[in-house]
Parts: structure tokens; sequence; C-alpha cells
């Protein structure tokens, strides 16, 4: 298998991760198992430990002190507020929901970097913001889940609300992949995450009741770990060092699809007109968003 070959293969296996991780965790939260803070403190621990275990095996570059501040930033960006709002809102929200919203980012990220960074927004790219935000407004607003009990408005605004956040972190790490190998920075990301998640997430976690886990429950809660988040964090950047950032923004799309699919089969969720409606807008948006304009070089 060439290198292309095997950054595609990553790439589609982050997002069969992320996608069958919506329907898992929420079952593993919703079923009382682990509360959802509790939940991404676990999460992040074993991440973190297995970050760091796999750095002793792997050549890392020297992170400067000056650019420590930009990791903690990033930190509590993508792994804190990111984690926390993720799952919160899953527990309150469906995964077909959850994943349509989240495919939202790229949008997102365009708006962060014509106002932080100063890129050229054009008249397509605006139309399909628009566009986008509208089926995330749609979805939010009038989208009903097929658990009773969930909250979905608060739901989702929790998602939208993860969404941003994980935006921020893209542009927050954009010149910091510059300089150093992915690799080299992810353990301290995830080392200062866990420290700030430990007040949030320490009660929940010293109140789960380890004996009463199931063997889905353990694979479910493994899977989430190893798979959807030291798995995913893993495989991305060598996804990124290999394809162009077009390729790999094409492939978010396959989240809600892989999520959808999966909620459906284990019966955890319905596909009904308003979700149809709101993820057509919200693709279209993000399609437009994708365009790459002709005069671009």
């Amino acid at each position: 298998m060439n290198s292309r070959a095997f950054a595609i293969f990553a790439l589609f296996m982050v997002q069969l991760l992320y996608g069958i991780n919506y329907t898992i965790a929420k079952a593993v939260m919703n079923d009382n198992y682990i509360k959802p803070f509790g939940f991404v403190l676990l999460r992040v621990a074993g991440a973190t430990l297995l970050f760091w275990i796999i750095s002793l095996f792997i050549p890392q570059q020297k992170i400067k002190k000056s650019d420590f501040p930009k990791l903690f930033a990033a930190s509590i960006f993508g792994v804190v507020i990111n984690m926390l709002f993720f799952f919160k809102g899953l527990e309150f929200t469906s995964p077909i929901h959850a994943s349509a919203i989240m495919t939202i980012t790229p949008v997102i990220i365009l708006i962060l970097s014509a106002y932080i960074l100063k890129e050229k927004v054009t008249v397509l790219k605006i139309i399909g913001i628009v566009l986008a935000l509208c089926g995330a407004l749609v979805l939010t607003i009038y989208g009903k889940s097929a658990r009773a009990g969930d909250n979905v408005l608060l739901g989702n605004l929790l998602i939208l609300l993860n969404a941003i956040s994980y935006s921020i972190y893209v542009i927050l790490i954009k010149k910091l992949t510059e300089v150093y190998h992915p690799f080299s920075f992810i353990k301290w990301l995830f080392l200062f995450g866990f420290i700030i998640l430990i007040p949030f997430g320490y009660g929940q976690l010293e109140a789960v009741e380890w004996q009463s886990f199931t063997p889905y429950i353990t694979f479910s809660v493994l899977f989430v770990i190893i798979g959807a988040t030291f798995g995913t964090y893993l495989l991305n950047p060598l996804a990124l060092s290999k394809l162009k950032a077009s390729t790999v923004g094409i492939f978010i799309y396959l989240q809600p699809v892989i999520a959808g699919l999966f909620a459906l089969i284990m019966g955890a969720d319905t596909v009904d007109f308003v979700k149809i409606i709101a993820m057509l807008l919200i693709f279209s948006g993000v399609y437009l968003v994708s365009v790459k304009s002709k005069k671009a070089s």
C-alpha cells in the first residue's frame, strides 16, 4: 500500500471511528454507567497515558517555552471545552443530530479564518455559510429525538458550541503544525487537558460502579478511549501529512452517513423529514464553502 492509499485509508478510519462513537458513547451515558464529565475525564486520561507511552518510541521535537501558552490555549478549546460540550450535548440529543451539526465545522473555521487570519471569503462561500447555518438552526430548533427524555434543543446547542470550540482549536494549532510534528505536541495538549478536567469529572468518575459493567459497556468504554480518541488523533496527522486540505475536508461528509447508518442499525435513532431537510441544507452549504475558487492558485 503506497503512502497516499494509506493516508486515504487512515482518513476513512477516522470518520468511521467518529461515526460509530456517537451511538456507543451515548449508550454508555444514557444507561447511567458513566456520567458525561466523568466519561470525558476517563477518555482523556486513557488517551494521555497512551500518547505519552507512544512518545517513548517516536522521535520528538523539543517544544519552545514560548509555545506552551499556545498549547495550553489549544488544549482548553480542543480538549476541555470541546469534549465536555460534546459529551454533555450527546447525552441530550441524538447521534444523527450531533453528527449532522458537526459537519458545520468547516464553515465555522472559514468564518474564523476570515476574521482572525484575514483570509478572503467569496460570495459563493457566504451563500454556503448562510445555508449551513440555516440547516443547523432548523435541526437545533425543530429536530426531535426517538429517545424519550432527550432535551434536543439544549443538546444541539451544546454540540454547536462544541463545533465552534473545535474550530477555534484548529485555528490555534494552524501555525504550530508548521513548526512541530503533531506527535510532538499532542501529548502536551492531552496532559494539560487532563489536569484541567480533573475538577470537572473526578466526582462523576469516582461514583462509577465498575462492577456493574457488562461486556458490551466495557468494550464501549475501551472503544471511546482507544478508538475514538487515541486512534483518531493518531491517524489524523498521518492523513493530513499526505493529502490536500480539500481532500481531507470532503471526508467529513462520511461522518453523519456512518453515524446515521450505525444509529439506525442499533435502533438508537430514526430519520424524519426535518432531519433530511436540515442535513441537505448543511451539506449544500458546506459544499459551497469547500469549493475552490478558480482564481485561487
